[in-house]
């Protein structure tokens, strides 16, 4: 029997840590091969939500902010969380308003990924968001968020350049280009 379709089996599972946003656990495991293994799994409590507002002129908004966990400033698109019982739509139209203050009446979903699942079972989706309306921002209380007004192509180069390296942007940004290089989005 082939192993290319054998499942992992699952043995034990230990909780190792827990709070609002995720759940670390220790797992003793059945690899497809057959070898016994152990296995960390990062369980995430929400889907991750991406959105690149696009106004009629051709530009975007990025959102720059301190990211804790690389002790680093980042470059990124708008970017949330949906509680797995949300509907991804309605959180990040919340996302939007919250992070750049722009409202918007034409939404298209642009991808669906999986963040890195070697270690996490983290899953994120991105939409374009055209027809925009300005507004004033509502970031949390932990975000000092700088918004930054561009060209869509100078964010495509940002990504290409290494100026952004977050994964849901850089998917998203890059593959935007390709529809609008196929023609199948237009920037309206």
């Amino acid at each position: 029997m082939s192993n290319k379709n054998k499942p992992w089996q699952t043995h034990s599972v230990e909780t190792v840590y827990d709070n609002n946003w995720i759940t670390v656990s220790h797992r003793e495991v059945t690899a497809p091969t057959g070898n016994a293994a152990i296995y960390g799994l990062v369980h995430f409590k929400s889907i991750a939500v991406g959105m690149i507002p696009i106004d009629a002129e051709g530009y975007t908004w990025l959102v720059g902010q301190q990211r804790y966990t690389l002790d680093s400033y980042s470059w990124e698109i708008p970017e949330g969380g949906s509680a797995s019982d949300e509907d991804p739509l309605i959180a990040a139209q919340r996302e939007l308003r919250e992070e750049t203050g722009i409202t918007a009446t034409n939404w298209t979903q642009l991808l669906q990924l999986h963040t890195s699942n070697s270690v996490t079972d983290e899953s994120a989706i991105s939409y374009i968001a055209q027809g925009l309306t300005m507004g004033d921002t509502q970031p949390d209380d932990t975000e000092l968020i700088r918004l930054k007004r561009l060209p869509v192509q100078q964010a495509i180069e940002m990504v290409m350049d290494g100026e952004i390296t977050d994964g849901l942007a850089m998917a998203s940004l890059l593959k935007l280009q390709l529809l609008l290089h196929r023609g199948e989005i237009k920037i309206v």
